[in-house]
């Protein structure tokens, strides 16, 4: 099926700026075929993949009722991060432990040798993706974004995406960006159970969301920079992710220049920050071939094309800077 994707409607699917919902995607995978005998039968098949590995996980007391967040004054998170070997984490699983667990993106190919080759997408083999296991029991993630693409594959139990669109930011209530649970600024209202009267406009985000359940075997695409919340919905939940980016492996992540300009930008006086404004459409926004096409092409510097050498001068241009 992912082949007649690629082949097909690439353009539509893996190249969307919308959500794309592929019932029955991996199906066939040996983690997903275990999955629909019991979850007995998916632990089981897992653990034959490295019982004894240990592993960083988040452990929630029952109290926080499945929802990783902050504490009461956000100077921390209402869980707390522990090692365990994972065969021991699916024994907590299938026992219907009251705590809530959260294995996050755990590297496959790293953790878990064997595990992909069976349950892969090779037709994504040239983009390079990052593949990841994430496992747990009833739980939901906060609404975030991620800047590579992916395809979410649901291998155990099911789950449902709660996905809005990148301009709904404002509308999202976002939390501190310098204290985030996993390194993502994530969203303040609870998206299984909304406060309205705390974050009203937090109704328009809901007018323009998209919901998914998905069951095993189904996955989704979730475009880059999607804001969406994850709810895992049975005591064994599993899922397999397939990041990628379509920008080069030698860019560094956007989030950084937006903690930049914080620092350099936003607490100007209104008509120098609409000056920058002017200057950021310039050359980023807008930029295109005319922008330095009255330059001679050696003498472009930073405006010539971005290459790997290109990048690491300018990283070093502002670690300089950054250190004067």
């Amino acid at each position: 099926m992912l082949a007649e994707v690629l082949r097909g409607v690439s353009t539509d699917v893996l190249q969307s700026t919308q959500p794309v919902l592929l019932r029955g995607l991996v199906r066939h995978w040996p983690l997903v075929q275990a999955a629909q005998q019991s979850d007995a039968a998916f632990c089981g098949y897992l653990r034959g993949f490295g019982a004894d590995t240990r592993l960083s996980l988040w452990r929630g007391a029952p109290e926080i009722d499945g929802r990783f967040f902050y504490n009461a004054d956000f100077s921390g998170f209402n869980f707390r991060h522990e090692t365990l070997a994972f065969g021991a984490l699916l024994d907590e699983l299938l026992a219907d432990t009251a705590d809530t667990l959260y294995l996050g993106s755990t590297e496959i190919d790293r953790c878990f040798p064997g595990l992909r080759a069976p349950n892969d997408l090779p037709e994504l083999a040239g983009f390079r993706p990052h593949v990841s296991l994430w496992l747990g029991n009833r739980m939901r993630v906060a609404t975030h974004f991620d800047q590579p693409d992916n395809i979410a594959c649901v291998v155990a139990g099911r789950r449902r995406f709660t996905l809005f669109p990148p301009d709904q930011v404002a509308n999202l209530y976002i939390g501190p960006l310098d204290l985030t649970p996993a390194g993502q600024p994530i969203s303040l209202v609870d998206h299984a159970h909304p406060d309205l009267d705390r974050f009203p406009r937090y109704a328009e985000a809901l007018r323009q969301a998209q919901s998914f359940e998905l069951l095993p075997g189904d996955a989704l695409f979730i475009p880059s920079q999607w804001w969406h919340g994850v709810e895992s919905l049975d005591g064994v939940n599993g899922l397999v992710n397939f990041w990628w980016r379509q920008s080069p492996e030698f860019m560094d992540p956007a989030l950084s220049t937006l903690l930049m300009a914080l620092l350099s930008l936003r607490d100007l006086p209104p008509a120098q920050r609409e000056a920058w404004r002017a200057l950021f459409n310039h050359y980023v926004f807008d930029a295109d071939e005319q922008t330095a096409a009255h330059i001679p092409p050696a003498a472009r510097g930073l405006l010539a094309p971005l290459d790997e050498f290109g990048a690491r001068q300018l990283r070093t241009l502002l670690r300089n800077r950054l250190n004067r």
